[in-house]
């Protein structure tokens, strides 16, 4: 009909396309899928906020003794019960697990130096360096651990404890010789990661365009081979916590009025039969953190794996 108008039809925009989420969110997605992981961090954040802050909350003095409160169980005047000398367990865990989660971090801390650089080395090496750290590296390994950690420590506390006092020459001296023999897992994993990245398309572009062999490691590599480092860095963290507990348990830690986990542990074999919360406390925390940091490890496994589809 004239002077009418015909209705075009009504066209849908199409939807928006949907930003890539950048690579800290993904992983971050991939991790909070993994319960147990995200679980572990709630309960390693307790333990280290506990050890951290708990002397606010509880600031009683570690050395404190009170012989009319020997052996007694949980309270609420000693939650963790007290130990032969009536000294507050809840307080002497406060103190002593700063030192073990301090140790744990710093050996970790060490080992991944260590086996990042040699791993790198080996791993862009095309000649005899190569194979001359990977047997450097065997060596290690074949190294029995605990016998050499008693060898070190014998030789060496006295020195170390006169030039960097009693707990700091300790700790030094823990921390570099766990560390020092902690490294080869590391190393080796790096060492795979850059012999495979180094052949990658990426790799040979940014060659071919003059980049030299230190920029392929920094900006190319490296970031590349990272999440496999973080995920065994994890891993490390539970040895270092073990290593430090046992040298303290053998009595070749720290001294006696250090109160670490794996000293209180030391302390408490003996009085099993009538104070089994003295060793059931400190044991708990070291499984606990053992337990929670291996979960974490596992799901940054699965976060930082792009092979994996969740």
């Amino acid at each position: 009909m004239a002077g009418s108008t015909l209705a075009s039809p009504s066209v849908e925009a199409p939807p928006l396309a949907r930003a890539p989420a950048s690579p800290g969110r993904e992983t971050w997605r991939r991790f909070r899928r993994h319960r147990l992981a995200l679980a572990s961090v709630a309960v390693l954040a307790v333990l280290v906020g506990g050890v951290l802050f708990g002397g606010l909350i509880w600031p009683l003095a570690i050395d404190d003794i009170d012989f009319s409160a020997q052996l007694q169980g949980p309270s609420w005047a000693h939650p963790f019960g007290t130990d032969d000398l009536g000294q507050d367990l809840l307080a002497r865990m406060i103190y002593g697990g700063r030192i073990s989660l301090a140790v744990g971090f710093a050996a970790m801390a060490v080992a991944s130096l260590i086996g990042v650089v040699v791993g790198a080395l080996a791993g862009m090496s095309r000649r005899m360096l190569d194979p001359a750290l990977m047997w450097l590296t065997d060596l290690f390994l074949s190294l029995p651990q605990l016998p050499l950690l008693l060898l070190v420590i014998y030789l060496f506390r006295d020195s170390l404890k006169a030039v960097f006092g009693v707990q700091g020459g300790v700790f030094l001296m823990i921390v570099a010789v766990i560390g020092g023999l902690r490294w080869m897992p590391v190393a080796r994993l790096v060492r795979a990661q850059f012999l495979t990245l180094r052949e990658k398309e990426f790799v040979e572009a940014a060659r071919s365009q003059g980049a030299t062999t230190g920029h392929l490691v920094r900006r190319h590599i490296l970031p590349n081979a990272l999440g496999p480092v973080i995920v065994a860095a994890s891993i490390e963290v539970s040895a270092a916590i073990i290593a430090e507990s046992t040298l303290s348990f053998l009595g070749l830690g720290f001294p006696p009025d250090i109160p670490t986990w794996g000293r209180l542990l030391f302390d408490a074999k003996d009085h099993l039969d009538v104070a089994p919360h003295w060793a059931l406390f400190p044991g708990g925390a070291i499984f606990l953190t053992v337990l929670s940091i291996n979960f974490i490890g596992d799901g940054l496994r699965d976060a930082l794996d792009p092979r994996r589809v969740f």
